[in-house]
């Protein structure tokens, strides 16, 4: 990524702006460090603790900041606005301190990332995790210490954290290294389903949104017929759990007993 690059990663989040959900997502792993992204350069074979940041190892950046080493972080897959520094940034900032994250390139297999079957407060539809048997997605892992565990906890009444079996849906990271069982967020509200029955795989906000209305004539007279007008509305509370109803009436959500019945320890 070029320094551009970097700095854009902040020009914006997903709170301020819904349409830009999931937020700006970067190309390479790195370390989130308050108002920074700061890029790490993986070592082929080697754990994440062993790449480079600069002229040093993540491990050894992490101790020169007095940070909880790798070994005792958390790794939590992020299949929507998670792996977006501006969106983190804003959490963690939201509750009283500035984050040191490292945030690493990995497939996932069987999971992908799809679409809760509720309206954020903020107005975007956010991710959830679906299963994908078969597939293999590129995702972000972040890797939180305790309090940032619990702080990212929550940041997530919508959700509960699950951890992911390694056996079903192993996690390897960009350099070749499998990790231990990972940490991904369960929607509560389920996902979204295409008019065949198959969950919806997540997409840019607007053209998502656009499907949803032009596919539901209520969901146009509650909420208009474009995106921005979408969003407008669904500032509104009562609206937003209108919708929630209107999604199972309309058979375009259902539930994930595989995902929620995951361990959560």
């Amino acid at each position: 990524m070029t320094e551009a690059d970097l700095v854009d990663l902040f020009h914006s989040d997903p709170m301020a702006q819904p349409l830009t959900y999931p937020g700006r997502i970067p190309t390479t792993s790195g370390v989130l460090v308050d108002d920074a992204y700061l890029p790490l350069r993986l070592v082929e074979d080697a754990p994440a603790e062993d790449w480079q940041l600069g002229d040093e190892t993540l491990h050894k950046f992490l101790a020169r900041l007095e940070c909880s080493p790798m070994s005792e972080r958390h790794p939590v897959v992020a299949v929507g606005s998670n792996a977006s520094p501006s969106q983190m940034r804003r959490k963690y900032v939201s509750q009283g301190f500035s984050p040191i994250i490292p945030m690493t390139l990995a497939d996932v297999y069987g999971i992908a990332p799809g679409v809760s079957a509720h309206v954020n407060r903020w107005g975007y539809v956010p991710a959830v995790p679906v299963e994908a048997p078969g597939e293999t997605s590129r995702l972000f892992v972040v890797w939180l210490d305790e309090r940032e565990l619990a702080a990212l906890d929550v940041t997530e009444p919508n959700y509960w954290r699950r951890r992911l079996p390694a056996d079903r849906h192993p996690v390897t990271l960009e350099s070749g290294v499998r990790l231990p069982p990972c940490f991904v967020y369960v929607g509560k509200h389920g996902c979204l389903v295409d008019e065949g029955g198959a969950a919806r795989r997540l997409t840019d906000q607007h053209t998502l949104i656009q499907v949803l209305l032009d596919e539901s004539a209520e969901l146009r007279r509650l909420c208009g017929s474009t995106a921005e007008e979408f969003i407008s509305s669904v500032r509104d509370e009562a609206l937003r759990d209108t919708i929630y109803q209107l999604f199972p009436a309309e058979r375009r959500a259902q539930q994930q007993p595989e995902l929620v019945g995951l361990p959560s320890i």
